[in-house]
């Protein structure tokens, strides 16, 4: 039987991604609009905190388990993992139910540290199941991965965050009568709708599942297979912490590395002569107008990371190394494919971009552009950072990227605070840190996949042909927005610049044989997308572009 690759997977989660973050837009700008910059403030004041107790209770845990399911797999051991399922989803039970009182119980402890959001503590307490039902959550979804079945966890993405928006600004529309404190909690509930809903969709899937009768009979016929080999339950249970909780580490490095730029940038404006106003403006067109659409594209990645890592742990543990090294390659050729375009087009486009987003706000779109620039030019190194980590943490290297961010880090906190202290840098510098991190952490990240896969390059096919479609992209782009700006608004322009562009990306991938059919092949719709693609190729053929 022919070895599936991680991309089938990491296509539906990425469109599950995709229709997740057009949801929360929705969600977040009527909010705005209704409960106002009082009501945001109860609501901001409480995210930061659930965000980081919800990165320590699943940014390790599902990964952990994938891994040890899909070992597991690979030698058609289906009781050792459905065991290994049980155990987690008892510990998940555990860790959820602490997390969600101690949120709960605690709520005004934590907001009482600041007395001019006390009202937020509504809020928390609002929010606080949800940290129960998506810990739990997780140990399906993990186990569901570790099969390499990505459809549960893309199911409950999409009808979580569906619900949250429902139920968040219903109860928000009901609720700002009494007060912005009680809109913001009936926003902040609608999360904890969406893991409700959530959980009883994957557990429904579950029952589904272990219904049928083929489930019962490979459980039966793996456990007498294996009947004396078993873990005990705590060699399981410390495998799962070993995995876990490095890769939890490396998730709050990240947030680390935002509150690197809180500390260091307005000390050094302000050292550097810049009055408060001036650095507060600066320090919010960097972190909130510039730096979200630089995080965007990082919804594909973590779905091929997702994907990845069962696809490689297969592999590695049954010695198919070929196959290993076949899909190492496929998923940085991926990442550079999708990322170098929206690296291109971000830099091409980041002033009239930011003028789209913030039409209410054009002196700071402007002058939030410059940091655009600079941190889109990061996109392709942060795509690919995720990637990678999601290869070594396939091949039981799970703590290499965790130290290679770490370092990269180090030289963010350097160069922010060098480079921000020189006033024409200014502001810019933390961005240019930001990128020279992903840049540090990438190479490093590759050289250990080189190390420890085997895997080998091609790097004309992997960089140089994408890179050329996308600067070729980028000059369509720039072309088309300034003929058409001088008929046109910046809005249509952009827009119509925008989808100019990515059909000439898509154009030039096939006529630069980016993608071959045989990666082709590999997605949904496979046959479909080769037919297209000779068709593209047939055409510049005869019209003598090749």
């Amino acid at each position: 039987m022919t070895k599936k690759t991680f991309m089938y997977g990491a296509v539906i989660l990425s469109v599950a991604g995709v229709i997740s973050k057009i949801l929360g837009a929705f969600f977040r700008i009527p909010l705005a609009n209704l409960i106002g910059a009082e009501g945001m403030g109860y609501y901001q004041a409480v995210y930061p905190v659930y965000t980081l107790l919800l990165t320590v209770s699943i940014a390790g845990f599902p990964v952990a388990i994938s891994r040890m399911v899909s070992e597991r797999i690979a030698f058609d051991d289906y009781y050792g993992a459905h065991r290994v399922f049980r155990i987690s989803l008892v510990v998940m039970t555990v860790l959820g139910v602490i997390l969600f009182a101690g949120l709960f119980v605690g709520a005004d402890a934590i907001i009482g540290n600041v007395k001019t959001l006390s009202g937020a503590a509504y809020a928390m307490r609002a929010i606080s199941p949800a940290l129960l039902f998506v810990t739990i959550m997780s140990a399906y979804m993990g186990y569901f991965q570790g099969m390499r079945n990505m459809r549960p966890s893309a199911a409950v993405q999409v009808i979580e965050q569906l619900f949250r928006v429902i139920v968040g600004l219903s109860l928000a529309y009901f609720l700002v009568s009494m007060g912005k404190a009680h809109a913001a909690a009936g926003a902040m509930f609608g999360a904890t709708a969406g893991a409700i809903a959530g959980f009883i969709l994957i557990l429904l899937i579950y029952i589904g599942v272990v219904r049928k009768r083929s489930f019962h009979d490979r459980i039966a016929e793996s456990r007498r297979a294996f009947k004396g080999k078993r873990q005990s339950a705590g060699r399981i249970l410390y495998l799962l912490f070993a995995i876990s909780i490095p890769i939890t580490i490396g998730s709050i490095i990240m947030p680390i590395m935002s509150n690197i730029d809180l500390v260091i940038v307005a000390n050094r404006l302000s050292a550097t002569g810049w009055d408060p106003e001036q650095v507060r403006e600066m320090y919010g067109q960097l972190t909130g107008m510039a730096a979200p659409l630089v995080n965007l594209p990082q919804v594909i990645t973590q779905a091929i990371a997702i994907s990845l890592v069962p696809t490689i742990v297969d592999a590695y543990k049954t010695g198919d190394m070929p196959f290993l090294r076949q899909n190492v390659v496929l998923s940085v050729r991926t990442t550079l494919l999708l990322g170098l375009p929206c690296a291109v087009g971000l830099m091409a486009l980041a002033e009239p971009i930011m003028k789209l987003l913030y039409p209410a706000q054009l002196e700071d779109a402007v002058a939030a552009a410059p940091s655009l620039v600079i941190l889109s030019a990061g996109i392709v190194f942060l795509m690919s950072i995720q990637a990678l980590t999601g290869v070594l943490q396939g091949v039981e290297r799970q703590v290499v990227p965790v130290i290679n961010l770490f370092i990269g880090a180090v030289c963010k906190a350097v160069i922010t605070y060098v480079l921000t202290g020189i006033p024409s840098v200014n502001v810019r510098g933390a961005a240019l840190g930001t990128v020279v991190a992903y840049i540090v952490a990438t190479i490093l990240n590759l050289r250990a996949v080189k190390k420890y896969t085997g895997a080998v390059f091609d790097w004309k096919k992997t960089l140089l042909r994408p890179l050329l479609s996308a600067l070729v992209m980028g000059g369509v782009v720039i072309a088309v927005f300034h003929v058409l700006s001088l008929v046109c608004g910046n809005t249509i322009s952009t827009l119509i610049a925008v989808m100019m562009g990515g059909i000439a990306y898509i154009i030039m991938i096939f006529v630069t044989r980016s993608v071959t059919e045989e990666e082709l092949a590999l997605f949904p719709k496979g046959e479909s997308l080769v037919k297209i693609y000779r068709k593209v190729l047939t055409s510049a053929l005869k019209n003598g572009r090749m």
